[in-house]
């Protein structure tokens, strides 16, 4: 899959990290998308396959908050799911209330068939960068997501070649 040109980012916001974060989010959110087309199924779809894959009968709720989305948002995706017949809605029998999603195995097939699609997407993105760059970028993102934390998260590891400063912060 080719590289998007994307027009050059503004000099004003050529600093601006929340930008820079969002546009690259954007970027990939639309080519995952694309990527998916065929298989009917969008990137938040992918996300939420894979969460119902990984954990038998996972609830709504716990979906909702480890994708970081409103929980009517959750809903309406696993309505859209359900429908066409990709994942399954049950009721847990010791609270009435609380819904939990599995995923079907036509769901498991296209999140099989997904995964490379994926992974093609982000190595297109992220082929500006070397291997432990891209390492270092996943850790940073992922520390960045994590709650804060009063002792300090931990610092990857710093690749050959890096520099010293690359990690630090303003």
């Amino acid at each position: 899959m080719p590289r998007q040109d994307v027009t050059a980012v503004p000099a004003v916001l050529a600093d601006d990290a929340g930008f820079l974060l969002a546009r690259c989010g954007a970027m990939a959110i639309r080519s995952v998308n694309q990527a998916f087309e065929p298989l009917g199924v969008r990137a938040r779809h992918y996300s939420l396959l894979g969460l119902a894959a990984e954990g038998a009968g996972t609830s709504q709720r716990t979906i909702s908050a480890q994708l970081g989305l409103d929980p009517s948002a959750v809903v309406a995706l696993i309505d859209e799911l359900e429908q066409t017949g990709l994942v399954q809605r049950q009721t847990r029998s010791a609270d009435r209330r609380t819904r939990t999603i599995t995923i079907t195995p036509l769901g498991q097939s296209v999140l099989q068939r997904a995964r490379p699609l994926a992974r093609e997407v982000h190595d297109t993105i992220l082929s500006p960068l070397q291997p432990h760059q891209r390492q270092l970028l996943v850790a940073w993102l992922q520390e960045l997501l994590l709650p804060a934390d009063p002792t300090g998260p931990a610092e990857p590891e710093q690749a050959p070649g890096s520099g010293g400063n690359s990690h630090a912060r303003s």
